[in-house]
């Protein structure tokens, strides 16, 4: 099964239309979320119908803002759960691998002061029911700093309070491949800004289902928003490229501070370039350590249990001798 969730800027364009049917025969995918939409919900139901979707849901913008659409291939079993302005939230039968789980795909609010109500509608979603869950769109928020590139940083208390909110709803990023950014704005390098705002959150469950699952980031073609595919089977030759997340145990290791300056002196480019090379050597550190870790641990787990069976076999020795004595 493979799922494609784009942020399409608008549908009214037919030319955007014939290009969208265009890139849906291309990736031939069996479920499609859409946000910002921009046309009402006949005018998007009769879209998804002429690109091949005979089941759908389809939510109303509001005049030339939003608009969302989810739509299925006959050979998908979908029920709906709820939906908004900001979300469409289903539970799929997957009778080919014979599993039940939520997919809902979620558009943030792009405005600072909407954020908040974002974040709260996704931790309803969060206690409505407990299944294997996927999450799916654009977040119109980062992780981390090195999510973006060119403009003004990105406050980091945002940044916290998204990683706050996807820590608190047990989600975790599935990764990618393709292109770091999935969003771009301005075509001169002083003018251009570029960021990862969408992307696809998971629970433990649906990962544990999925183990092979991969999302792809296609190229640009009419939105400045990239199209994500969604696939549950990856290939051989693809590996996903998982978004840097800071432990803070790491600061509490002797050797934190002289790995970021080794990898840091031994790196080259530009700060972009050297951050991502000290995301990706930490990352490999802190593998190093826990394996390490891991290895301390069975053995002390194996002194252990030794310890235990002779402290039982001295026990049952020393009854022996209580009974021989009496």
């Amino acid at each position: 099964m493979k799922i494609l969730s784009w942020n399409v800027r608008g549908l009214g364009n037919p030319r955007t239309v014939w290009r969208l049917r265009h890139s849906l025969k291309l990736y031939n995918p069996q479920i499609v979320f859409f946000m910002e939409t921009k046309i009402i919900k006949n005018q998007m139901e009769r879209i998804r119908r002429r690109c091949g979707f005979q089941n759908g849901i389809d939510v109303d913008s509001n005049g030339s803002r939003g608009g969302l659409c989810l739509a299925w291939r006959d050979d998908v079993t979908i029920s709906l759960r709820s939906f908004s302005k900001r979300h469409i939230d289903v539970i799929i039968e997957d009778t080919d691998e014979g599993n039940r789980w939520r997919f809902t795909g979620f558009y943030g609010s792009t405005y600072m002061q909407g954020r908040n109500e974002s974040w709260d509608l996704l931790k309803n979603l969060r206690n409505a029911e407990e299944l294997p869950w996927f999450v799916c769109g654009d977040f119109n928020e980062i992780m981390y700093g090195h999510e973006k590139r060119g403009g003004l940083p990105r406050e980091e208390r945002h940044m916290d309070a998204f990683r706050t909110l996807l820590t608190d709803c047990h989600l975790v990023d599935v990764g990618y491949i393709g292109n770091w950014f999935t969003w771009k704005r301005g075509n001169l390098p002083e003018t251009n800004i570029q960021e990862r705002l969408d992307r696809g959150v998971t629970n433990e469950d649906w990962l544990s289902l999925f183990l092979d699952a991969i999302i792809q980031h296609l190229p640009h073609s009419f939105s400045d928003h990239c199209p994500l595919l969604i696939n549950k089977k990856r290939e051989d030759n693809e590996r996903p490229k998982r978004s840097f997340k800071f432990e803070a145990w790491w600061v509490l290791e002797e050797s934190f501070a002289e790995e970021v300056r080794y990898i840091w002196d031994n790196s080259t480019g530009e700060l972009v370039q050297k951050l991502e090379k000290v995301s990706i050597g930490l990352t490999r550190w802190a593998s190093q350590i826990r394996r390490s870790r891991k290895i301390k641990k069975e053995m002390l787990t194996a002194r252990l249990v030794e310890l235990m069976n002779l402290i039982g076999m001295m026990k049952i020795w020393q009854n022996l001798l209580i009974r021989r004595s009496n």
